[in-house]
């Protein structure tokens, strides 16, 4: 009776365990596609009222998202998006010439907000050079995002806000 008892619990843990695993996945490729769902280009503001514009691609087969950004004063950024495993991870190319990664594990349901956390950076040798740190991306409506980046140099960080609206095509 034992015997069976413990086959039968093995038996409920070889469905659950896949069950659980393929739910994260799921919760990843929801969230990824919100994300391929911001192709197009996006114009707005920072939270200096400095005029900012970015432009969200779908690129390796629709595996990746490439998001370029052009700030006032600044060279262009680009951010690229791909799922990793149970997350979302990122690779931010920056003028400094280091290339942070960074990853966000999204929450079950419908994603209003990605956390994403810094992994570890290319071409950064001192992690008191200036790096981007930190992304928070929310979907504040069907048109509308802000990114929150956080900026590290020194151990200080400074944070810049972007909301962007939804650049609307020209009608023929």
């Amino acid at each position: 009776m034992t015997r069976n008892a413990a086959s039968v619990v093995l038996a409920f843990v070889a469905i659950l365990v896949p069950l659980s695993i393929a739910q994260t996945t799921n919760n990843a490729t929801g969230t990824f596609h919100k994300l391929q769902a911001l192709a197009g280009e996006w114009e707005g503001k920072d939270d200096s009222g400095n005029a900012v514009k970015t432009k969200f691609e779908l690129v390796a087969g629709n595996t990746a998202v490439l998001e370029t950004l052009t700030m006032a004063g600044m060279e262009e950024m680009l951010t690229l998006y791909s799922i990793d495993g149970d997350g979302i991870a990122l690779v931010h190319y920056c003028p400094t010439n280091n290339q942070p990664h960074m990853r966000a594990i999204p929450a079950a349901g419908d994603v209003k907000e990605l956390a994403f956390s810094f992994q570890g950076a290319t071409n950064l040798p001192d992690p008191s050079i200036g790096h981007q740190h930190k992304l928070v991306l929310e979907f504040t409506g069907a048109d509308q995002i802000v990114e929150r980046w956080t900026w590290r140099k020194s151990g200080k960080d400074t944070e810049m806000v972007h909301y962007f609206t939804r650049r609307k095509s020209a009608k023929r």
